[in-house]
């Protein structure tokens, strides 16, 4: 499974590291995954990938 949110679609970010020296290295920043359950309409549970912070606003509008 890919470093993605289940509802966002948010994903890994791509910048520079810069050193003391103005040097310039790729770096990636992933998104702060969490693997939770859901229990589905029909009694079944799914595991899916969301980012902390679709996670919160989730439980923010529950």
């Amino acid at each position: 499974m890919a470093r993605k949110c289940f509802f966002t679609g948010k994903g890994p970010m791509v910048g520079n590291n810069v050193s003391h020296a103005n040097n310039k290295t790729k770096r990636r920043s992933l998104p702060n995954l969490r693997t939770i359950r859901i229990k589905l309409d029909d009694g079944t549970s799914v595991c899916v990938k969301v980012a902390a912070s679709t996670l919160r606003t989730m439980r923010k509008k529950s």
